[in-house]
């Protein structure tokens, strides 16, 4: 081989490395492997979340399972998108971390997103297990029935985000820990906050189902 097609042979190889850097390039699709952490879903239910099209969320997904990042299966007419593996989950929680370290200005994004986390207590999964096992908090999962249905913390009580109202029928006698999808949910902030404005001691889990899982740590389906 000439060097001149070793040097095209060598940026060939690197180009196909890039190409799933280029597939995540994109905010959506980004959210798209985030929103997929938490099980599979149907093409129009990723498009709902996203607040696009189903047309434009189509070739965002045909755009990362191109690349091998996401997984499919059809049942009549719907398609059921999936990540591709738990390599998938580890190349985003990678590329998060890098982003929370690196990018200049990013902790004013997460602010402006998730609000002011001042007054919110978290806990880490360690310190739920045991007090899993003391029994003397109710854990609320804060996610769309769906994904809650995919599989929950152990005793979980689902509370969509869009019906937080049901928090107030929780029982009061002990402390309230809410989660949702991961550190940058919003949802289990938002219960966190309604909770502690009706006097309610609360605090959020630090991360989601996905670490949950991913640590070996039992889950309900």
């Amino acid at each position: 081989m000439s060097g001149g097609e070793r040097r095209k042979a060598k940026d060939q190889l690197f180009d196909g490395f890039a190409a799933v850097a280029k597939a995540l390039a994109s905010g959506r699709r980004a959210e798209i492997v985030d929103l997929l952490a938490q099980g599979e879903r149907r093409v129009d239910d990723i498009a709902n979340e996203l607040g696009q099209s189903v047309a434009n969320t189509s070739h965002h997904l045909r755009t990362l399972a191109r690349v091998g990042l996401l997984a499919s299966r059809r049942t009549g007419t719907q398609v059921h998108y999936r990540l591709a593996s738990d390599d998938v989950l580890d190349l985003w929680w990678a590329m998060r971390r890098i982003a929370a370290t690196q990018v200049e200005g990013l902790d004013q994004l997460v602010s402006g997103y998730l609000g002011d986390r001042e007054q919110i207590r978290t806990l880490t999964r360690q310190e739920l297990l045991a007090r899993l096992d003391r029994g003397d908090v109710v854990v609320v999962d804060v996610r769309p029935a769906a994904e809650y249905a995919a599989g929950h913390l152990p005793g979980a009580l689902n509370v969509p985000p869009d019906q937080l109202e049901l928090l107030d029928e929780l029982p009061g006698d002990r402390e309230v820990v809410a989660y949702c999808r991961g550190s940058y949910c919003v949802y289990a902030d938002d219960a966190v906050r309604r909770l502690q404005q009706h006097g309610r001691r609360a605090l959020r889990l630090e991360d989601g189902v996905p670490e949950w899982r991913r640590a070996g740590s039992p889950v309900e389906v």
